[in-house]
């Protein structure tokens, strides 16, 4: 492996450490989703009860449902569900359902997003469960969240309840966020509701519990939690300009806090990082040797736009490398990705981007061949008569 340093670079940044987040959170997750940059992770690969916030994981699951379709064995936005005696029996924040009442998945997901409801996610697990339980639809939340990534969530419930078992880590937590905006952009919108007044039968829960909405810093989505076990917690998302933030806060010992915390960390993430491009696709970084080809080196250059993510304090100079296995045997197709870009971004992880081929190199003649030949033997020539010197053979008995 030849590590060279790119000094060929023409935009460069010196990068100064960004001032740290400090949060009060037992664990707390910060993405800019943007460039995919981990801007904070405190205890983020812990599993902690999640509360109500596990409750982004059966919404995936219903967005997923009514995307395949009731012909597809999924869910239709006007199908109107039946209530159980069990889904009715929860308390907490719900809907306020009863055993009477159909109610349109719409309104249902409507209702687990703005008013946090217990009875409405059970409705929804109930649909959805294997077995017609929310325990079977749990154990399938657990299978859908590993084939996810999300290798430290486990549910024993659809809504969060307290439970042994219903565990999730921040930071899969900001992969589900992640996913629900990518994957479901017809309906992230909901998540920014501030009010659903529901069957006007719930006036003292109507109010949408995430403090951030309407404070005018990008806030749109997705989820508060609270149980006495977990503490305060809130997963969110903010986008200013053409960045997107998603952060998760765990354990925190009031709303009050929650909502400090919560429009601190955004803040942070969008006054104390930016983003910079550092190059256009098709710059030459640098060139790299050839072996056997019509010409003995090829140029190295970026694959696409080179933008970072980087604290604000950045001045003029970047640490960066050339990193491949070389030389390269020709041929060479112009185009084909040859080596990697490392760039140091101080405390941020570092950013690692593709170099290919600015040429193709075709395969040299007999005279290129024969050349590399006789270059070859006068090395070994001139390495002495050690290394002419064939092993010794072993007599035979």
């Amino acid at each position: 492996m030849i590590r060279l340093f790119a000094a060929a670079l023409a935009l460069v940044l010196t990068l100064q450490p960004a001032a740290a987040f400090d949060t009060r959170a037992t664990a707390a997750y910060v993405l800019d989703q943007t460039t995919g940059t981990v801007l904070l992770a405190k205890n983020a690969d812990e599993p902690l009860p999640p509360a109500s916030m596990s409750k982004l994981m059966t919404l995936y699951m219903a967005f997923e449902a009514v995307e395949r379709g009731k012909q597809n064995g999924g869910l239709d936005l006007v199908e109107e569900l039946p209530v159980s005696q069990h889904a009715m029996s929860y308390g907490g924040s719900t809907m306020f359902l009863d055993t009477t009442d159909r109610v349109s998945v719409e309104d249902l997901i409507r209702g687990i997003i703005v008013l946090s409801g217990n009875d409405a996610s059970a409705v929804i697990a109930e649909a959805l469960s294997p077995d017609g339980t929310e325990y079977g639809f749990a154990r399938l939340m657990t299978q859908r969240a590993q084939q996810m990534g999300m290798t430290n969530s486990t549910f024993a419930n659809s809504n969060g309840w307290p439970a042994a078992g219903h565990l999730m880590s921040v930071r899969d937590l900001g992969l589900l966020a992640n996913r629900i905006i990518t994957d479901f952009p017809q309906f992230y919108p909901l998540f920014a509701e501030r009010e659903f007044a529901f069957d006007g039968r719930a006036p003292q829960n109507k109010t949408n519990r995430n403090p951030l909405l309407g404070l005018g810093i990008g806030a749109d989505g997705l989820k508060t939690g609270h149980t006495a076990e977990a503490g305060y917690g809130l997963v969110g998302s903010a986008k200013q300009g053409d960045r997107r933030v998603i952060f998760v806060l765990s354990g925190l010992d009031s709303a009050a806090t929650r909502a400090q915390e919560a429009e601190s960390v955004v803040n942070w993430a969008f006054r104390q990082f930016t983003q910079r491009e550092l190059g256009k696709a098709g710059t030459q970084i640098a060139e790299a040797p050839v072996a056997l080809g019509t010409t003995q080196s090829v140029g190295l250059e970026l694959k696409d736009n080179l933008e970072m993510l980087v604290p604000v304090t950045g001045g003029n100079e970047v640490q960066a490398e050339v990193i491949y296995t070389g030389p390269f045997q020709a041929p060479i197709n112009k185009g084909d990705e040859l080596a990697e870009l490392v760039v140091d971004r101080g405390d941020l992880p570092a950013l690692r981007v593709p170099l290919v081929a600015s040429a193709s190199v075709a395969p040299g003649g007999f005279m290129v061949k024969m050349t590399a030949a006789a270059m070859h033997l006068m090395n070994r020539l001139n390495a002495g008569p050690q290394a002419e010197a064939p092993a010794p053979e072993a007599e035979a008995s």
